[in-house]
Parts: C-alpha cells; structure tokens; sequence
C-alpha cells in the first residue's frame, strides 16, 4: 500500500509532466481549477489548485474532501502510482471503477487531452 508521502511525490510528479507537455495536452495542462484527490485506502485528501500548467498541493488532510473542488479524483494510493508511473492506464482504471474523475462537462472535455 503506498504511503501519503508516495502519495504526495507521485502526485508532484504528474505536475511536472504536466509543465513539461506541449501541443493540447499544455493547453488542456493550462486550466485554472481547484483539485482534490481523495486516496481512498489511506482515507486522505490532497488539496490544491491546478494553474499555470502545475498542480500545487496547498493542503493535505483526514477524511473525503472538505470543500466540493472542481476537478475530483478519487482512488487508491497504489492507482495513483502506478497511474504517474505509466503501469496503468487510465481509461482502463476509469472503466473498471478503480478511479473517479468528477468535473464539469467542460473540463472534461479538456481533460481527457491530458489523460
């Protein structure tokens, strides 16, 4: 079971990846969202804002999110990992209800680019 710190280091490396983008994955990577991300194993949520192409996690804490974020994801420590780490995919994990992407239509839309 990953840890909250692999957690956190896995989710500061999809950030990364996110700046270094280019094309319509950097425009998708461009939008200016507040984001959670519940792990659900550990019971924990990251809490941050996606902006200027980078994820930065503001807040780590207990429990399901306090605060209803525009983009939601939800799963299990080890997915996050092995999502950053390109050892699962992420359709395939969505389609068999291992992750949870929540968000408006809209940003949906723009980021399935990313995904």
């Amino acid at each position: 079971m990953a840890t909250v710190e692999e957690c956190r280091t896995a989710l500061g490396k999809l950030s990364d990846t996110m700046q270094d983008s280019e094309g319509e994955v950097r425009a998708a990577a461009a939008l200016d969202r507040s984001v959670s991300c519940h792990i659900t194993d550990l019971d924990v949520t990251f809490v941050g804002r996606m902006t200027g192409g980078r994820i930065e996690v503001d807040d780590t804490h207990p429990g399901p999110p306090r605060e209803r974020a525009q983009i939601r994801l939800v799963m299990a420590g080890d997915d996050l990992v092995a999502l950053v780490d390109g050892e699962l995919n992420f359709a395939t994990a969505w389609g068999r209800g291992r992750v949870r992407l929540e968000a408006s239509l809209l940003d949906l839309f723009r980021l399935r680019k990313l995904l």
